[in-house]
């Protein structure tokens, strides 16, 4: 796909309202590693954020240095509405991939799972998230713990912690790489939480 196609793709899916990823809320495992961060100035990218309930709860508390991208307009202008105080111009309408940056720290909230799993492209995903972190910069986030299945289509896409570890490893230290035992009900035990310094 290339970034014309996968905007059409996701704001088609925003307008017939097929976001059965949007729980709503900011997810469990990240609000609580959020609840841990001290340093308000931190400088934090969500891509992939659609309707970023993460940023909105960062913002609430304080940190004012928090960037959503998304290649849709469609959430962003739903963020801004729901949310009329957050600066404008940290809405970034755009493709992750060719997206420049400098980052402290980057949530990930199941959008390595969004895009179809070739192996380029998730080579590419690593090697993206080195390039807009910060030296000791990190990678926080969630990762579908599921088999693929074949279906190049069907999103969300799974994988193994093995499979995600031989595309970050070039990059990153491993902190943490586990099952999340606080996910949301409908996604216990196939959740990974992941902490990646640069």
């Amino acid at each position: 796909m290339n970034s014309a196609s996968t905007e059409e793709y996701w704001s088609q899916r925003y307008k017939d309202a097929q976001t059965g990823w949007d729980i709503g809320s900011p997810s469990t495992p990240l609000k609580e590693y959020i609840d841990q961060l001290t340093d308000k100035n931190l400088k934090i990218l969500i891509p992939g954020a659609g309707n970023a309930y993460e940023a909105e709860y960062l913002f609430e508390k304080g940190f004012t240095n928090v960037f959503i991208l998304d290649i849709s307009e469609i959430p962003l202008q739903e963020f801004q509405q729901r949310n009329p105080k957050f600066p404008s111009e940290n809405l970034l309408c755009g493709d992750f991939f060719q997206h420049n940056g400098n980052y402290d720290l980057i949530l990930e909230q199941t959008f390595f799972c969004s895009f179809p799993p070739l192996p380029a492209t998730r080579k590419n995903y690593a090697k993206q998230m080195s390039k807009l972190l910060r030296p000791t910069g990190k990678i926080v986030g969630l990762w579908f713990d599921f088999p693929l299945t074949g279906d190049l289509e069907k999103r969300p896409f799974g994988g193994s912690k093995e499979e995600y570890l031989s595309y970050l490893e070039p990059y990153f230290n491993i902190h943490t790489f586990e099952k999340a035992y606080n996910s949301i009900p409908p996604r216990a035990g196939n959740e990974l939480f992941g902490i990646f310094v640069k």
